[in-house]
Formats: structure tokens, sequence, C-alpha cells
């Protein structure tokens, strides 16, 4: 006799356990890789940038591989770091609505964050 653990709502969907976990795992791994490039090119930066007045750094910033590249690195940390956010919060808090609340809240503030990220950055480098 075969024992069947999941419920029939499941077997009907064709989703396991971890629904969708597969996909959030793979792109934890993805935008971590990916921030190893960036990270390294973001410290090095900034490192070449120390002790530079103003006008360096904006004439820096205006080339567009180093806006490119910084907005990348803004918008792949801060997409990592939501991802991670995802994880916490469905593992560790219980009640429900107070789960999707902070899911809500720190998707809200990623893509607030993004935005005025990149808008800063465009505005340094358009009209500095």
């Amino acid at each position: 006799m075969k024992y069947e653990y999941r419920t029939p709502l499941s077997i009907a969907r064709g989703l396991g356990s971890s629904k969708d976990g597969l996909g959030h795992w793979w792109m934890q791994r993805l935008t971590s890789i990916a921030l190893v490039p960036l990270v390294l090119w973001f410290v090095v930066s900034i490192i070449a940038l120390a002790g530079q007045d103003r006008g360096h750094v904006l004439t820096w910033l205006q080339s567009p591989i180093h806006g490119v590249v910084l907005s990348l690195f803004l918008i792949t940390a801060l997409y990592h770091a939501n991802l991670g956010l995802q994880a916490i919060f469905e593992d560790y808090i219980q009640a429900r609505w107070l789960q999707l609340s902070s899911r809500i809240a720190a998707d809200f503030a990623a893509v607030f964050l993004g935005f005025a990220g990149v808008f800063a950055l465009l505005r340094l480098a358009i009209g500095g």
C-alpha cells in the first residue's frame, strides 16, 4: 500500500512542498554570482576615488560605463537583499498577515530605493 503525504490540492496543482522555492534559490545564487565582480569593481572604484574632489568624481560618474555598472550594482544588490529578506520572512515569521505585510513593505522599500538610487545617479551624471 502506497502512502501519499501530499494533499489532493497539491497533487492537482502539481506542486510539491516547496512550490516555487527552486526558482527563488536559483535567483539568489545568480545574483550572488553577479555581485562578486560588481562588488570588486565598486570597492576598487571607491578606493580610486578616495581623496578626489567633487569635480573629479562627477567626471568619473559621467562616464557611461561607470554609470551603468553602478546602476547595475545598485539594482542587483537590492534585488538580492530583497530575495534574502523574503526567505527570512517566510522561514521565521509564523503569522501569515505579518509575513505578507513584511514582504510587501520590503518590496516597496526595494523598489523605492532602486528608483531613488538610479534617479540620483542619473541626476548627478547628467546634471552634475
